[in-house]
């Protein structure tokens, strides 16, 4: 199985459209979105993904009640701060990634093949002993100037960041 994942969308709704156009284009089976949506107004561009969303509230997000209910009409699901999905047996973590300390926790404590985050802007992927570590960086491109989601392949544990 493919999956999309992404982060820090921020409201920039071109490059939002141009993540989920890549997405499609990708042919994901499924999107992980690791937070910072912000406003409820983004749900609708998220609307022509052929994937399912599942995604967590990032520290900016704003209205959650209302983007939690948005997204469950597109038949996209926010959990909260931390979803644990399980694809194809693999058992993958997913919060923003503000907290440091939560974020060092879950990677040390070995009980996730992949742990995917945001929050820094930062696109990265490392192993930390038998853990994935995936950040997609950031769809805005506010703050690193680049714009970039990434994808995982399930079946082979690899992962790559695709620039927008």
């Amino acid at each position: 199985m493919i999956v999309g994942i992404m982060s820090d969308t921020h409201d920039r709704l071109p490059l939002i459209d141009e993540a989920v156009k890549r997405m499609n284009a990708e042919r994901v089976d499924l999107v992980l979105h690791s937070g910072d949506y912000i406003s409820p107004f983004v749900v609708s561009h998220f609307k022509p993904l052929k994937a399912k969303i599942i995604g967590v509230f990032g520290n900016n997000d704003a209205e959650l009640g209302r983007l939690k209910s948005l997204f469950a009409e597109i038949g996209a699901r926010v959990k909260g701060r931390f979803a644990e999905v399980k694809v194809e047996g693999i058992k993958i973590a997913v919060l923003h990634g503000e907290e440091d300390e939560l974020l060092n926790s879950l990677i040390e404590g070995g009980c996730y093949e992949v742990i995917v985050h945001g929050h820094t802007h930062e696109a990265s992927i490392r192993r930390e002993g038998e853990t994935l570590v995936i950040n997609p960086g950031e769809v805005c491109g506010y703050l690193s100037g680049k714009s970039t989601v990434a994808k995982l392949d399930t079946e082979t544990l690899k992962a790559e960041i695709i620039p927008l």
